[in-house]
């Protein structure tokens, strides 16, 4: 598959580059996979299916690309466009493959259970539970796990299993695609997924041009940042990580640590010998909004 480093854009980092006149601004990233050629049948091999699924089971997170546009000058494969009926194809490819990883998990599991396997028992218990809302067509990403379930799905490596955001890839004529965006934000809210609107053929043209043109660009077209930053933005909040920065003279920079990690393990983000002298963790708030001078911020996070 096709793979591109997005920067995640954050004004914060930009407030700090300002305050401590760095020489270097160093944006958090994401890496991003552009894996195509699923189609239908693709979980019993066709159309390069198998490679295709692998490629899927390597990544954190799916960003669902769905067509919410009309026109002749792209040919749609089936024909007429309905993304819905597209979402479905994808998905039923992902429920089959993962309904597959679990039955050949299942069998394996079912001969140490006739071993005497204690925890082998409870594994089987819930396959067969993910198994029962794999053939509802339930989405696993978006229910809760108890910890020890939690370890077994993790196990699993299952394609539904990945949180998702719903990409709607709609043409330059405002509110001319309505009606299939809100059909897909629909689908999306039973899924207890997010959904994004961003115009394939703006962000192709906008690409093409320097940065301050660009900026003159998105002004012309009414509009504040383009969709690839917005996009950008939720798949990082997709993925439940959140940013702690450094900032001096040489390097102002913004640290990815998952959500809820402790204060000493995001020290070690930076170097492990901080982790393991780890004293304290300091931390005024302030509005970035707001003028303000380096002595405001002094001081917000020292390790």
């Amino acid at each position: 598959p096709n793979t591109g480093i997005a920067p995640v854009p954050d004004p914060r980092l930009i407030v700090l580059t300002d305050l401590f006149k760095s020489k270097k601004t160093t944006y958090s990233t994401l890496e991003v996979r552009d894996i195509a050629g699923l189609v239908e049948g693709a979980s019993k091999g066709e159309g390069l299916g198998n490679q295709f699924l692998g490629h899927i089971r390597e990544v954190d997170a799916l960003l669902h690309v769905v067509r919410c546009f009309q026109g002749t000058d792209v040919v749609h494969v089936s024909g007429a466009v309905n993304p819905l009926r597209d979402i479905g194809i994808i998905e039923t490819e992902l429920l089959l493959a993962d309904l597959d990883t679990l039955d050949r998990r299942k069998q394996k599991t079912e001969k140490k259970v006739r071993a005497g396997d204690k925890k082998a028992a409870f594994e089987l218990t819930f396959i067969d539970k993910l198994i029962g809302l794999l053939d509802k067509g339930e989405w696993l990403g978006n229910l809760t796990y108890a910890p020890e379930e939690r370890v077994v799905l993790d196990e699993c490596q299952l394609l539904a299993a990945k949180p998702v955001l719903f990409v709607a890839n709609v043409s330059e004529q405002a509110g001319a695609d309505e009606a299939m965006v809100k059909a897909v934000r629909e689908f999306a809210d039973k899924r207890g997924a997010r959904v994004v609107t961003i115009c394939g053929q703006l962000e192709a043209e906008l690409s093409t041009l320097p940065g301050s043109e660009r900026i003159d660009f998105l002004k012309e077209m009414g509009l504040t940042e383009s969709g690839l930053v917005r996009l950008t933005r939720e798949a990082y909040q997709l993925l439940n990580i959140v940013t702690f920065f450094t900032a001096g003279e040489i390097e102002s920079r913004a640290w990815p640590i998952p959500k809820n990690m402790k204060a000493p393990q995001a020290a070690g983000k930076i170097h492990s010998d901080m982790e393991r002298g780890f004293i304290r963790a300091d931390f005024r708030l302030f509005p970035i909004d707001r003028p303000r001078n380096k002595a405001s911020v002094d001081g917000i996070l020292l390790f």
